[in-house]
């Protein structure tokens, strides 16, 4: 049997306990053993080299140097990382390591909730497959990104919060390698209500599928 990790904490506006619940009921019903826990001292048990998956959310907070350290040294060596939104792509703001491996970081939300559109661009990888376009009402996720993401989907700015990035078009999803472990991101998810969103919800979940080893 498959073994995941869910580690939640964090800004408490991202209701991470409710996401993490969500996420253990997917994998059980997936078929994976599923460990919940709640401090970033999880990270720092050797044990996790064993897992097949972890998913962390934890908007911004704290790591310790041991913990990403062993952190990334599991992922290195073939252990799923996946999540979504601040939990994932806002977490450990000050840990470059961690970024590195996430492959992205937050930097703003103009206009904060707001209406845009998400735009498929691999609908030939499995993860997408069947999923078109949709509107989406949440923040609209603008990052720093590494180039070398293979990305899924993207959602295109409007200036109407910051005019400067008119035009812009910034990943919302991506799949990636850090060493032997895959890595899968989703910039949506503000809060556990957007679970609901059938498209959100599919990319997700077959997203961190995926990632497992």
């Amino acid at each position: 049997m498959r073994e995941a990790l869910i580690v939640w904490g964090g800004w408490s506006g991202h209701e991470p306990e409710q996401c993490a619940m969500i996420y253990k009921s997917w994998l059980e019903e997936d078929g994976f053993k599923v460990y919940v826990e709640n401090t970033t001292e999880a990270f720092a048990d050797p044990s996790i080299r064993d897992l097949s998956l972890i998913i962390p959310i934890f908007t911004m907070s704290k790591i310790e140097k041991e913990e990403v350290n062993n952190l990334t040294a599991a992922v290195e060596s073939g252990v799923g990382l996946a999540g979504h939104h601040g939990g994932m792509g806002d977490a450990f703001r000050d840990a470059v390591d961690y970024q590195f491996m996430v492959g992205g970081q937050w930097v703003a939300h103009p206009g904060n909730i707001i209406d845009y559109r998400v735009d498929i661009t691999r609908q030939d990888d499995p993860v997408m497959a069947g999923v078109n376009g949709f509107a989406y009402r949440s923040e609209q996720y603008y990052m720093h990104v590494d180039p070398s993401n293979e990305v899924l989907a993207t959602t295109t700015f409007n200036g109407d919060h910051a005019s400067w990035i008119d035009g812009v078009t910034m990943p919302v999803v991506w799949k990636r390698k850090h060493g032997a472990g895959r890595v899968f991101y989703s910039a949506l998810g503000h809060v556990s209500s957007e679970f609901q969103v059938p498209e959100m919800a599919t990319i997700l979940r077959r997203g961190i599928n995926w990632a497992a080893r």
